[in-house]
């Protein structure tokens, strides 16, 4: 470019671009440093050349280039800005521009120049990088055309193929270019049809221009080469390259006979994708044999007598043959077998009960990461597929809803202590903490573009998986009662959300999947059901509430289904709220966990021997259990059902063989039972006042109450003894993190703040005598259970547990508080409160893991008596689930229709 015409760039780009100095020419553009002023950041500047402008042009040109913009991959340079401006000093033309990140380091190109030929590792993983990022664009329709070192940047040792940005608009070009006699493309990594002009490329020409650039990062020169384009781009129509081993000894045979495929002059004898070339060059028995009667039959038949003997030549033609055909039938792509297998675990590495997603699976199909058993109550366990035994992930103690990154190499969860939001290498190394309050309940999902997607009280937010700012992306509309998002799912382009949506007062039945498009903003419902998933390349695939997996053909772009649902699979565990185990890994293999649907728990009196009685096996209601209170004697118990006839109400049992009679009628969102002191009423969180405290008779008789009104939802509610306090904790913030406040009834018209921190308090309980107020907190990174001086609490604080702690629960006497540690054992502290509070002793009781546990509120009840508890034990037996792995089961979707 002239000076001349520089300056009319420069001026043309004056209120957006500050050029600096020009870094670099090659055949299609001139690529400038320069700062981008409205965003203060270096850009990389690319303006193409007048004459591939000209054949373009612009209208073609900044069409094109806005779908490529939307390619967002962790291996692809984005595109940042394009347009047109000025002219050219030679009258030749407008400038067509795009830009960049500008980034600090070196290009491949840069690299091998300095040290000829990389480590086969290193060489291996950074072309297995560069074809995820071809993998990626080619489902998206784009072909690169011009892949070659100079255009793999370096960034942090990972590399970003640059130049992606204008491949389309080139590709629509492509007549008209060859028409003027231009070619875009670099000679040495042409495939032999792009060398001789043809018009439609495939993605086997990137697999091929890839395959040539491994073989220089192994060899340090490309496969072929000579002094000038036309001699190049006669050797790639004509010649074979030469075989990797006899060059470099240190080659693995399969890297060697996957470059070879790569390789091939027919596009139809290299691999179909990118993806299938850098699965074979980790695949140690990727022909191996078919490349070693080819290339070792070779080498002894020019080891013969000479080049030029009719010997040799015919020994080597037959070898050459028979090599490559053997090596065709020993890499040609073969439908999978969809397999089926239930997967065994050895005692103590089974899937914990905790968490509502315990799953995840790699995007490679080739281990999973599963919540297995734990200090802190759950840890995280990774589970090869060709190993027997899984092995526990360092540092994930509490870890529950694990989602892997979309390299397979790391895993996000979620602390069921702290709520905090990790991610962890597999690797090895400590987990890094993203959001210190992130929700555990919803899950969480990994985008391509880098983003993690989480669920909070205020709907799905977002974090950079680098760290950074929390941003809003779909919100609570409170106004349509909704109550809920969980179990985000990213569409493959990054541009729209599937989750499950609930309302106030639904059962499971009713809640609905649901499609957010984060451009606009728009959402669909599109079925029933409590998980939804995309599955490429066009399926929805979801469970209804009654364990049944079904799917649809869907259209991610305008985010709908295109066709009727069809029945896959029955049989699926549902939970509580909807929880269910059913992941998909990107290579279409499936994994679930079977069981019964709902169910609600068996209800036994625990000895604190830890022997268990029924109290009363005639008691067969369905339902989800939700919470449980015992009345002040101890012959009645309210309980919450989710999923029962008519949705989530309120039940009152007569103990222990009574009858079982409905409180509420509504099927709304009827909270956290507990009773007055003298045994009257039910207290509640209810429906028709989600901001406040409601109460009936337990009897049934009459109508509901207002009681205390709140500004929050309240998550507990109980009163006191001598029912001169009502002590509730509020739900705020992204992880529902509260503060516990005191009521006076009818006395205060506003609630005394007793514990107030920036750390999560749970489960407030009042010891009889109203002089004690005992808690859990995560203030000292995970739940322990503390206890305070009553009203005056911030007067002082003691902390009971030491091995983590929640349900804390007072005895009867007063002299005694139990709670469950983090192992999931019951057990019994010892205080006395003359002269001040002061633990005297512990004793554990029990094993209680087995047991309903809700860490957050309180699962179970201390006997009148003190010397039982009054536990739910599920009438399905986890032990009795399986977990199920399917592989290849993509298959089975293409029985459906594709959209």
């Amino acid at each position: 470019m002239t000076i001349g015409t520089e300056e009319r760039l420069r001026s043309a780009l004056a209120d957006r671009y500050r050029i600096e100095r020009e870094i670099g020419a090659g055949g299609m553009a001139t690529v400038y440093l320069a700062q981008d002023l409205r965003h203060d950041r270096r850009v990389a500047l690319k303006v193409l050349r007048a004459e591939l402008a000209a054949v373009i042009g612009a209208e073609r040109f900044l069409a094109e280039i806005k779908l490529t913009a939307n390619l967002q991959h962790p291996h692809i340079l984005p595109l940042l800005d394009s347009g047109e401006a000025g002219q050219r000093e030679d009258g030749s033309g407008i400038f067509l521009w795009y830009t960049m990140p500008y980034v600090e380091g070196e290009s491949l190109r840069a690299r091998i120049s300095r040290e000829k030929q990389l480590p086969v590792d290193e060489a291996v993983r950074l072309a297995t990088e560069v074809a995820s990022a071809l993998d990626y664009a080619h489902r998206h329709g784009v072909i690169h055309r011009d892949i070659k070192p100079e255009n793999v940047l370096l960034h942090e040792g990972q590399a970003l193929v640059a130049d992606f940005g204008i491949a389309l608009a080139l590709s629509s070009a492509g007549t008209r270019m060859t028409e003027t006699g231009m070619s875009l493309g670099t000679p040495h990594y042409m495939s032999p049809e792009q060398a001789m002009g043809e018009r439609e490329l495939t993605a086997r020409s990137d697999v091929y221009a890839l395959g040539a650039m491994l073989y220089e990062m192994l060899v340090g020169e490309p496969p072929f080469t000579g002094p000038t384009a036309q001699a190049i781009v006669a050797r790639v129509v004509t010649e074979s390259p030469r075989p990797l081993l006899p060059q470099r000894h240190t080659i693995p045979p399969q890297v060697e006979a996957a470059v070879m495929t790569a390789l091939e002059k027919l596009p139809a004898d290299r691999f179909g994708s990118a993806a299938e070339f850098a699965e074979a060059l980790t695949s140690p028995t990727a022909a191996m044999a078919a490349s070693q009667r080819g290339t070792t039959v070779l080498r002894t038949a020019f080891r013969g007598r000479g080049l030029w003997n009719p010997l040799a030549i015919a020994a080597t033609a037959v070898a050459v043959v028979a090599g490559a055909a053997a090596l065709w039938l020993a890499l040609r792509p073969t439908p999978r077998p969809v397999t089926r297998m239930s997967l065994a675990f050895a005692a103590g590495e089974r899937p914990s009960q905790i968490g509502f997603l315990r799953l995840a699976i790699a995007p490679d199909g080739r281990r999973f990461v599963y919540a297995g058993p734990g200090e802190g109550g759950s840890q995280l366990w990774l589970r090869e597929l060709d190993k027997l035994r899984a092995t526990p992930i360092v540092g994930t103690e509490g870890g529950v809803n694990p989602f892997f990154s979309p390299d397979g190499r790391q895993i996000g969860y979620f602390d069921a202590n702290t709520f905090a939001l990790r991610i962890a290498s597999l690797a090895g190394g400590p987990p890094v903490t993203l959001v210190e309050r992130g929700n555990s309940g919803g899950g969480g999902a990994w985008s391509l573009d880098g983003y993690i997607y989480f669920d909070t009280n205020d709907g799905l937010r977002r974090i950079k998986a680098t760290g950074g700012a929390i941003e809003p992306a779909v919100a609570l509309d409170s106004s349509q009662a909704e109550l809920g998002h969980a179990w985000p799912d990213v569409l493959p382009k990054s541009r729209g959300l599937i989750y499950r949506l609930r309302h106030v007062g639904q059962d499971p039945r009713e809640y609905d999947i649901k499609a957010t498009d984060l451009r606009t903003g728009k959402s669909k419902v599109l079925v029933r059901g409590v998980l939804g998933r995309y599955v490429e390349p066009g399926y929805l695939v979801y469970v209804t509430a009654e364990g049944d997996l079904l799917a649809a053909p869907f259209d991610e772009d305008r985010l709908e289904m295109t066709g009727p649902p069809t029945p896959l699979l029955e049989g699926i565990g549902v939970r509580g709220l909807g929880g269910t185990d059913v992941v998909i890994s990107r290579s279409g293999d499936l994994m679930y966990i079977t069981g019964a649907s709902g169910g609600i728990a068996e209800m036994v009196w625990v000895g604190r021997d830890g022997v268990a009685r029924p109290v009363d096996p005639g008691w067969n209601a369905t339902g989800v259990l939700a919470s449980l209170a015992l009345s002040p004697d101890g012959r009645q118990l309210a309980i919450g059902v989710i999923g029962g006839v008519g949705g989530e109400d309120l039940w009152v049992k007569q103990l222990d063989a009574g009858p079982l009679s409905r409180l509420t009628f509504d099927g709304g969102t009827n909270l956290r039972p507990s009773w007055s002191p003298d045994g009257r009423f039910v207290l509640y969180t209810g429906a028709d006042s989600t901001l406040g405290l409601l109460r009936k008779r337990a009897d049934g008789s009459g109508a509901a109450e207002p009681l205390v009104h709140f500004p929050t939802q309240m998550a507990e509610n109980l009163m006191s003894r001598d029912g001169r306090w009502i002590v509730t904790r509020s739900i705020t913030g992204i992880a529902g993190e509260g503060d516990i406040y005191g009521f006076r009834p009818g006395l205060d018209t506003a609630a005394t703040l007793l514990v107030a921190t920036k750390f999560r308090e749970t489960s407030p309980a009042l010891s009889p005598d109203g002089r004690w107020l005992a808690y859990s907190s995560n203030e000292s990174g995970r739940l322990e259970v503390y206890v305070r001086p009553f009203p005056d609490a911030a007067t002082a604080r003691w902390q009971v547990s030491v091995a983590g702690g929640t349900e804390p629960r007072w005895a009867h006497s007063g002299r005694e508080l139990f709670y469950r540690n983090g192992a999931g054992d019951l057990i019994a502290a010892e205080v006395r409160g003359v002269p001040a509070f002061a633990v005297v002793q512990q004793q554990r009781l029990f094993a209680a893991s087995s047991y309903f546990s809700l860490a957050a509120h309180f699962g179970y009840e201390v006997g009148p008596d003190d010397r039982r508890f009054l536990m739910a034990r599920l009438e399905r037996s986890e032990e009795g689930s399986e977990v199920v792995l399917v592989q290849n089961w993509r298959e089975e979707l293409k029985r459906i229709g594709k959209r």
